[in-house]
């Protein structure tokens, strides 16, 4: 059995979707559903059982639980804004620990997700060599809380017995229940629809026009892809960048999401939130030089064809899931 956390979320449903395209359905689902629209992301997928996270852990540690050959550990709160920062601790750090430790015990195959959070303004560059690692400073608690379980990993010397994921800027279907935490492509469709523009923020530091701030943005099914040659390939592990390694502009993200309806670009910059000024990434671009060098052989898609396959085949004329 392979046990996905957060299965009803972003990337962990659609790697559930993954796993039952290549022929895999005994699952235990693992998430914590409470009054969301994201149980919506396990319609038509096919898996044994669900169980909320807390009685999962219970469980686990009770051995109450059939064989499992794998954890996939996508759960968390992926929310940059959050300010609770006990909360963050115990649910991204501890809970991550406590099924790490577990499955090193039992030496069952561990994938976690990490984050490019961690990476905070990127003046250390985005290498994820162990050396830049312990190194970084992320600006918000979010951020934190995924390093520093990073830093345990690295501190115990377990990097090459689990694999920790750095996802970058991940779009596509399966994420409409994230609320502000959706990708702009989600957001700006509306946006079209109900205005014929999109909204960019300003950008307040003079190298860096209005819209030319960059992100390394990755598509949800290249994500997928990589994470299923993890799960086939145990002997490779450690901590790894997961972006295309080539940075967009907001500007180009967005010139795509209208290309791809068919309609003129028409762009309006407005002003970023004060509160959230201070610990805004103006670049992030994944170093792939270490994914690629342990032999994964994924090659992501361009920007545009990510964008194009999400809004025609996905946002357009109606939601659809993965």
């Amino acid at each position: 059995m392979i046990v996905v956390t957060g299965g009803a979320g972003f990337i962990g449903s659609a790697m559930i979707a993954k796993l039952n395209e290549k022929g895999i359905s005994d699952i235990l689902v693992v998430d914590e559903l409470g009054t969301s629209s994201k149980w919506k992301n396990l319609l038509g997928k096919h898996f044994t059982d669900y169980l909320h996270k807390d009685n999962f852990v219970d469980a686990l540690l009770g051995d109450r639980l059939p064989k499992i050959d794998a954890i996939i550990h996508m759960g968390a709160n992926s929310s940059t804004t959050e300010k609770d920062v006990e909360h963050l601790m115990e649910n991204n750090y501890r809970y991550t620990r406590v099924l790490a430790e577990w499955a090193l015990r039992k030496k069952t195959r561990f994938i976690y997700a990490s984050s490019g959070a961690t990476y905070g303004d990127g003046v250390m560059g985005f290498d994820d060599n162990e050396e830049t690692t312990v190194k970084l400073k992320p600006l918000n608690a979010y951020g934190y809380s995924k390093q520093i379980f990073d830093l345990w990993v690295l501190q115990n010397n377990l990097q090459k017995k689990m694999v920790g994921i750095k996802f970058f800027n991940v779009f596509g279907p399966n994420e409409y229940h994230k609320g502000e935490m959706k990708s702009l492509i989600c957001k700006a469709y509306y946006q079209i629809q109900e205005t014929g523009k999109i909204k960019l923020f300003k950008s307040y530091r003079p190298e860096y026009k209005h819209g030319e701030q960059v992100r390394d943005f990755v598509y949800i099914k290249d994500c997928t892809d990589v994470l299923w040659w993890f799960l086939k390939t145990p002997k490779v592990n450690g901590i790894f960048n997961l972006g295309t390694g080539t940075a967009r502009t907001w500007n180009d993200l967005a010139k795509a999401i209208f290309t791809s309806l068919s309609l003129s670009p028409n762009i309006e910059y407005i002003e970023m939130p004060e509160d959230i000024r201070g610990a805004y990434q103006y670049h992030t671009e994944a170093d792939t030089k270490k994914l690629f060098s342990a032999g994964c052989p994924v090659k992501f898609r361009s920007l545009e064809d990510s964008v194009k396959d999400y809004v025609q085949s996905y946002l357009h004329p109606e939601l659809r899931y993965l």
